[in-house]
C-alpha cells in the first residue's frame, strides 16, 4: 500500500518507518529539510531502541522515504496520517495549528479518494474540522479517520510492530476497511481493532492517558502519606498491586509523570472538561499532585541542607523524564536542578543519552559529566532522577569513597533502604520514613 506520514516527530518517524518494515511503500514527510537530510544518511535525531536499525535497513530497500513535498506525497498515497505536533497552548488545550495548515495543504493537493487519518493527539472533533478544511479545497470523495497512538517512548517500535490493541474510529466502511488492511500485518495471532466512531476515538488517547496519569498521581499520595505515618510505601504497593482489579503499571511512586503526553494530554483533557462545563476534579488533582511531588523532593533536599546551598555540589544521575529516550520534555529533572541553581547549588549531572537537549536548558549553569562516576567526584550527595538501568546495580563502596558524604536522594526508590542503611548511606527516598 501507499502511505505518506506528514510529520517525523516520535509518532510520525516511527510509525512511517515500522509501516514500511511490512512492505508498504512509505514517504514521510517534514518541512525541516536539515532533518531529513540527516534521515536520509540513516542518521536519527532522536534515541528510540531499534528504530535507527530500522530506517536504515528499509530506506536500503526503497520501501521508505523522505521528502519536503507534502503535495506529491499526497498525490501517490492512498492513506495520509497527519502525525505533526499539537504543543499546548497557554490556556492548555491543544495548539490545532500544524494539524490545520497540512489538513489546508492536503485539501490543494488530494487528486482522488484518500483516508486520511489523524494520528496525532487531537481534542474532541478535530476530525470535523479537518474534513472542513480539506472540503474547502477538494469536492472529491475522502475520509477522516481517527488512529489515536499509544505508543510509550523507549518502547514505540516494539509498541507499534506488536501493539495490543488500534484503535479506528471511523464513519465510513470503506475508509475502516482500508485502515484494517494498513494493520492486519501486525496482528499474526488475533484481531485487536476496536472499531468506533471518530469523537469516541479521539476521547481514547486523553481517556487512557489521563487515566494513567492519576495512578501516578495516586501512587505519589498515597507514598507521602505513608511517608507521614512512618508506613512502607513499596509494601503498600506490593499489597496493592497483588489485586487483579487494580494491577502494577503506573503504580510506582516517585517524582510524578513528564514527557510531551501526560502533562499535555492531561491539560487538554481538563481545558475540554471546562470548556463543557464538565466535572474535573479528579484529573485537575491529578496535575495538581503531580507538580506537587517535585516541590516535596526538593524540600527534603533543603531539610537537609539548609536554604543557603552555596558550597553544596549535587551529584545528579539522570536527566530525561524517563529511561530509554532522549526525551527531556517536562522532565521533573529540570525544576529539580533549576530549584538547586535558584538555592545557590552546584550541578555535575550524567545521563546516558539527553546530554544535547540538557544543554540547551541549562548551556553552562551545570557540569555535565562523562560518566555516571565522575559526577559524583567532589559532590556533597547524589540524587537518582532517571531509573535508567546502569543506575540499578552501581558500586556502592566507590559511590562511598567518591561522595564527600554518602548521602543518596532516590527519586525513583531504585534501592532497598534496609540494604543502603546497612552500607552505610544516609538514603532518603520516596513513602518511607527517614
Amino acid at each position: 500500500m501507499k502511505i505518506c506520514v506528514i510529520g517525523t516527530g516520535y509518532v510520525g518517524l516511527v510509525a512511517g518507518t515500522c509501516l514500511a518494515d511490512m512492505g508498504n511503500e512509505v514517504i514521510c514527510v517534514d518541512n525541516d529539510l536539515k532533518k531529513l537530510e540527516m534521515l536520509e544518511k540513516g542518521i536519527v535525531p532522536i534515541y528510540e531502541p531499534g528504530l535507527e536499525e530500522l530506517i536504515k535497513a528499509n530506506v536500503m530497500e526503497g520501501r521508505l522515504k523522505f521528502s519536503s513535498d507534502l503535495a506529491e506525497a499526497v498525490k501517490k498515497s492512498l492513506v495520509c496520517f497527519i502525525a505533526v505536533g499539537t504543543p499546548q497552548s497557554e490556556d492548555g488545550s491543544a495548539d490545532m495549528q500544524f494539524v490545520m495548515n497540512v489538513a489546508e495543504s492536503i485539501g490543494k493537493a488530494i487528486n482522488g479518494y484518500k483516508v486520511i487519518v489523524d494520528k496525532s493527539t487531537v481534542p474532541v472533533g478535530t476530525a470535523e474540522k479537518v474534513k472542513a478544511a480539506i472540503s474547502k479545497h477538494y469536492d472529491g470523495e475522502f475520509d477522516v479517520v481517527s488512529n489515536p497512538e499509544f505508543l510509550k517512548q523507549g518502547a514505540a517500535v516494539d509498541d507499534f510492530l506488536k501493539p495490543d490493541r488500534v484503535v479506528i474510529g471511523s464513519d465510513s466502511p470503506r475508509a475502516t476497511a482500508i485502515m484494517q488492511e494498513v494493520y492486519a500485518p501486525f496482528f499474526r495471532t488475533a484481531s485487536r481493532f476496536v472499531i468506533m466512531d471518530v469523537k469516541s476515538a479521539e476521547m481514547t488517547k486523553y481517556a487512557a492517558n489521563s487515566f494513567l496519569a492519576i495512578k501516578i498521581s495516586y501512587a505519589n499520595e498515597i507514598a507521602n502519606i505513608c511517608e507521614a505515618v512512618g508506613a512502607d510505601a513499596e509494601m503498600v504497593r506490593i499489597g496493592m498491586c497483588s489485586d487483579k482489579r487494580i494491577g502494577s503499571q503506573f503504580l510506582f511512586p516517585g517524582l510524578g509523570y513528564g514527557g510531551s503526553c501526560f502533562p499535555k494530554d492531561v491539560k487538554a483533557l481538563l481545558k475540554t472538561a471546562k470548556d463543557n462545563n464538565c466535572g474535573y476534579r479528579l484529573i485537575e488533582s491529578a496535575d495538581e499532585v503531580n507538580k506537587e511531588q517535585r516541590v516535596i523532593f526538593i524540600n527534603k533536599i533543603l531539610h537537609k541542607y539548609g536554604q543557603n546551598l552555596s558550597g553544596k555540589t549535587f551529584a545528579v544521575w539522570g536527566l530525561t523524564f524517563k529511561p530509554k529516550t532522549n526525551d527531556m520534555r517536562m522532565s521533573p529533572a529540570i525544576t529539580i536542578i533549576n530549584a538547586l541553581l535558584e538555592h545557590g547549588g552546584k550541578v555535575q549531572a550524567y545521563d546516558p543519552k539527553g546530554f544535547e537537549q540538557a544543554k540547551t536548558i541549562w548551556k553552562d549553569k551545570i557540569t555535565y559529566a562523562k560518566s555516571s562516576y565522575e559526577a559524583l567526584e567532589g559532590a556533597d550527595c547524589m540524587l537518582l532522577l532517571t531509573e535508567w538501568n546502569e543506575f540499578r546495580r552501581p558500586d556502592f563502596d566507590k559511590i562511598k569513597d567518591m561522595l564527600k558524604t554518602p548521602v543518596i536522594f532516590d527519586g525513583r526508590n531504585q534501592y532497598d533502604a534496609e540494604r543502603m542503611k546497612q552500607r552505610g548511606f544516609e538514603y532518603i527516598c520516596v513513602g518511607r520514613k527517614y
